[in-house]
């Protein structure tokens, strides 16, 4: 069969386009006032305008009161070690029902945390289908600044993502993906509804034989029924398909979608004084926050005995300033907070069968961390 009769079967109809691009070409949108096209079809950012922007002021500092370190009595360090070990199939929990407590040794240890809660926003052209839905278009007035359009604000210190849509930036244009028909022709039978028999390859009959006994004789395809085309599984054989864009709606309606991302921003820092201790633990399990400062702006500690706490506040505050500045992020910051916790850390010493071995316990949970249990068994 040859391509002249394999345009003539099939019924084709020229007034069903091709499939256009999925997105809009550019210049096809209107242009809004305060908002820009974005680029390289992504979200465009938009920095917040200066007044949104809080400025530190020089010299100010916290100070932090004094505080006392938590003993944990040795009733307590045996029913965490039980705990623990209950929750471990391969120990014996006899090793520590039966130690002997040597000495407990109370650990001061902090956690200096900086949390910075930020906002920022963006924008981008989004669209559905026009079905006679209400459009706030410019008649309406004039679109927000993006900085100006209201939404609610989340719970402090939580990420959050909001879209909402800018108002009156709706309109509504023919769809340029099926140029209005609500239709576009199938692409994978060229509007024909049907396609060459891929068993027979268009002869409607099935070869026989190898070689040179290869012939075509009368074994008719069992596929097509002799006819050399099936119905096009795509479109079931009507040579088109309903525009997914439009969903045969001939008409979309474009608008601005403004995207409000709130995300907290966290620094932590617990000093690293026990080289037999994992300082990862600490992050599992929380302490007693003694200490919290909250404001537009916070400012680096002073006066607390532990140096270390006080440099770490100062190398936050001055990272934090510089990296979520107008200059650096199009962000702007909501809310500071800083805190210091004493999470409280024991180290346990003790005796089982003549030998000594030791633990920790830390955090308000009592989680215990023991780098070496003994056996319950007793070699003889």
């Amino acid at each position: 069969m040859d391509e002249k009769d394999d345009e003539q079967l099939g019924a084709f109809d020229p007034n069903i386009p091709e499939e256009g691009p999925s997105a809009p070409p550019p210049g096809w949108l209107d242009c809004v006032t305060g908002y820009d096209e974005p680029k390289g079809g992504g979200d465009q950012l938009y920095p917040p305008p200066p007044a949104y922007n809080p400025q530190p002021e020089n010299d100010r500092n916290a100070s932090v009161p004094n505080v006392r370190v938590p003993q944990v009595s040795e009733d307590v360090a045996r029913e965490a070690l039980l705990k623990f070990v209950g929750s471990k199939w391969s120990k014996s929990s006899k090793p520590a029902r039966n130690l002997t407590f040597k000495e407990l040794q109370p650990i001061t240890m902090y956690r200096y945390r900086l949390e910075t809660y930020t906002e920022s926003r963006s924008s981008a052209w989004e669209m559905e289908p026009y079905t006679g839905q209400v459009v706030d278009g410019p008649q309406y007035g004039m679109s927000p600044p993006p900085w100006d359009v209201p939404v609610q604000q989340p719970q402090r210190y939580t990420d959050v993502i909001l879209k909402v849509r800018v108002p009156h930036s709706s309109f509504v244009k023919t769809c340029h993906r099926c140029h209005g028909c609500g239709r576009t022709r199938c692409t994978h039978c060229a509007g024909r509804g049907n396609r060459r028999c891929p068993f027979c390859h268009g002869h409607g009959r099935r070869t026989t034989g190898h070689g040179r006994n290869n012939r075509a004789g009368n074994n008719r395809c069992s596929s097509c029924q002799g006819r050399g085309r099936k119905r096009c599984t795509f479109c079931h054989g009507h040579g088109h398909k309903t525009c997914p864009t439009c969903q045969g709606n001939r008409n979309l309606m474009h608008f601005i979608q403004l995207t409000i991302t709130w995300k907290n921003h966290v620094f932590e820092f617990v000093p690293d004084r026990l080289p037999e201790f994992p300082l990862k633990k600490f992050e599992k399990v929380s302490g007693d926050a003694f200490f919290v400062d909250e404001s537009i702006l916070v400012y680096p500690i002073v006066g607390f005995p532990d140096q270390e706490i006080c440099d770490a506040s100062k190398k936050a505050s001055q990272e934090h300033h510089s990296k979520f500045s107008p200059q650096q992020v199009p962000c702007r910051i909501l809310q500071q907070r800083q805190t210091i916790e004493l999470v409280p850390i024991t180290h346990a010493f003790y005796s089982y069968s003549g030998k000594d071995y030791d633990y920790f316990v830390y955090g308000l949970e009592n989680k215990v961390f023991t780098p070496k249990y003994p056996s319950a068994c007793v070699i003889l």
